[in-house]
């Protein structure tokens, strides 16, 4: 799906969104190869997220290189400014070749962890966290696996650590990139697709899929040049929350942008109902559209409350930004029973479209679609595939589980939330209004 992101940038209603100018060499790019430098990027960003993902119907697959590269603009100057290594000047060479050629890059950012209770160095086999083995003088050589990658066909794996690190956990401090073609790389990839229609009845959804991948990394070298972070270890954790800093930014494009495709799908079959403006369905619709613009609002409120770092990257709001994709997390299977309930059984249940289209019985399959008089057969048929496509096709069943953990998970968003709110002020606040002096 991350075509429509090459496609766009051609397309004069959407290329004033996609294609940016580099603040490194001054030259046109695609903006998901952009190193944000304004809140107006953060905005423009979200914005076009949201725009693509209505048109592929779910994810594009190239949030998660930018918001890889974006994350290490920040922690690789950082690093450099505290210990004089020089990873920020290799990841410009870097950022150069990667913007010249409209690289598409995954992010491996999760290991397999093993047992959950023991730490990286604790593992009884250490490969369960992608470490180095081996050091030499013109780079390393690193072995584990990186799990839930979207998309495996990408020119550039970049590979960053997953949780937080100790001082003696410093071979798993490391981040590079390295090509997807690289020598010991697997990718172990999981295909899914919306559906397989008949000719006559194809859809652009019905022409779209999904890719994960396992990223196995079996003793793959990579050259100093690729390497950006390897043993400061306080910067491994930093590394990890700001990329998962800059995703879950991105997240509050993509998820309302999912949640128009469901909320329209709602609309459209009830409409062919002829109950679409019924006090129920407009409850329900309501429930989707605040869904889906709280979610848009605190990634704008995020992008306003931003910050500049040393690199000059503009960062989003920690806070705003993990309530959005906590708030998107916690109501999206919500959102699928809202959907599911609007369109009825018949989403589970409507005959394959070679039945539709079939001598015997299409006829009956026709007859029996259709609800509201001046709607064709046909449309309303297209009508109830969508919704199947969206509740209960293969791509959506990984959809659903996505939606929940894409990201992070609800409870790593509590987690950064809580370590980053200033709850301790409202404390304080009790205590004023209580009449209470310490």
């Amino acid at each position: 799906t991350f075509k429509v992101t090459f496609d766009k940038a051609q397309d004069p209603e959407y290329r004033d969104l996609v294609v940016v100018k580099s603040h490194l060499t001054g030259k046109p790019i695609n903006r998901w190869t952009h190193i944000h430098q304004s809140m107006e990027d953060l905005l423009a960003k979200q914005l076009i997220t949201r725009k693509l993902c209505n048109l592929t119907g779910g994810c594009i697959q190239r949030c998660m290189g930018t918001d890889a590269m974006n994350a290490l603009s920040v922690v690789t100057k950082d690093c450099d400014l505290k210990y004089g290594t020089n990873y920020y000047d290799r990841w410009l060479k870097y950022l150069e070749y990667f913007q010249e050629n409209d690289i598409v890059a995954s992010c491996g950012q999760t290991d397999a962890k093993g047992d959950r209770s023991k730490r990286p160095g604790e593992q009884p086999d250490p490969d369960q966290y992608v470490h180095v083995v081996e050091r030499r003088p013109d780079g390393v050589v690193v072995r584990g696996a990186k799990l839930h990658n979207t998309s495996a066909m990408v020119d550039e794996i970049i590979v960053i650590p997953t949780r937080a690190l100790r001082e003696n956990e410093k071979d798993y401090a490391i981040a590079f990139a390295i090509p997807a073609d690289t020598e010991g790389v697997y990718l172990i990839s999981k295909y899914s697709e919306f559906s397989t229609r008949a000719p006559g009845l194809e859809s652009p959804l019905s022409e779209i899929g999904d890719v994960e991948c396992m990223v196995v990394l079996d003793n793959v070298f990579v050259p100093n040049e690729r390497i950006f972070l390897n043993g400061e270890t306080e910067f491994g954790g930093q590394l990890a929350l700001l990329f998962a800093l800059f995703h879950r930014h991105s997240y509050t494009g993509c998820k309302p942008g999912m949640a128009d495709v469901m909320m329209g799908t709602a609309a459209l079959v009830t409409d062919y109902l002829g109950i679409g403006k019924a006090p129920h369905i407009r409850e329900r619709l309501a429930e989707m559209v605040s869904t889906a613009e709280i979610v848009f609002a605190c990634g704008v409120a995020a992008a306003h409350y931003g910050r500049k770092a040393a690199s000059g990257t503009y960062v989003p709001d920690i806070v705003f930004a993990n309530v959005g994709r906590r708030h998107a997390g916690h109501n999206i299977y919500h959102e699928y029973a809202l959907l599911s309930e609007m369109a009825g059984g018949l989403a589970a249940t409507l005959p394959h479209s070679r039945d539709y289209n079939s001598p015997v019985v299409g006829d009956f399959v026709r007859k029996y679609v259709t609800r509201r008089a001046g709607v064709s057969a046909e449309n309303h048929y297209r009508a109830w595939h969508l919704a199947a496509d969206l509740l209960v096709s293969h791509t959506a069943s990984v959809a659903h589980v996505a939606g929940l953990h894409g990201g992070g998970s609800p409870i790593m968003e509590d987690i950064a939330l809580m370590n980053s709110y200033d709850l301790e002020s409202k404390k304080n606040l009790a205590k004023y209004l209580a009449g209470i002096k310490e």
